[in-house]
């Protein structure tokens, strides 16, 4: 069990590291995509920080308050973005429905190895 931890925390790890870069280095193709969206260009650096300071507070295990919020935020970021994409009709779905897998799995098999 703790390996199917370890590979679901590191590919969403790995995930949330290449969005963030993503959004980072890549900021006007990804101002294209949220304007698609009809979302504000002004969230992308808030929302990069976060998946950021998220990954983090996961990995670090050291705040258990703080480390139920990340996995809600990424949640909620990850059904947004499902959404998001399945209504502008981009096809670009699949990337977040596989990072829902794999929170979820990192999620609950996490609360069965991890204290």
């Amino acid at each position: 069990m703790k390996i199917v931890y370890w590979i679901a925390t590191g590919l969403l790890s790995a995930l949330m590291l290449f969005s963030a870069g993503m959004y980072f280095f890549n900021h006007e193709e990804v101002v294209q995509v949220f304007t698609s969206f009809n979302y504000p260009s002004y969230i992308i650096y808030p929302l990069a920080t976060l998946k950021l300071s998220g990954i983090i507070v996961i990995l670090l295990n050291k705040w258990k308050f703080l480390k139920e919020w990340a996995y809600a935020g990424f949640f909620f970021n990850f059904v947004l973005a499902f959404f998001a994409h399945q209504q502008a009709g981009d096809g670009e779905w699949a990337g977040a429905l596989m990072a829902l897998v794999f929170l979820l799995t990192s999620y609950f098999v996490g609360k069965k190895v991890r204290p």
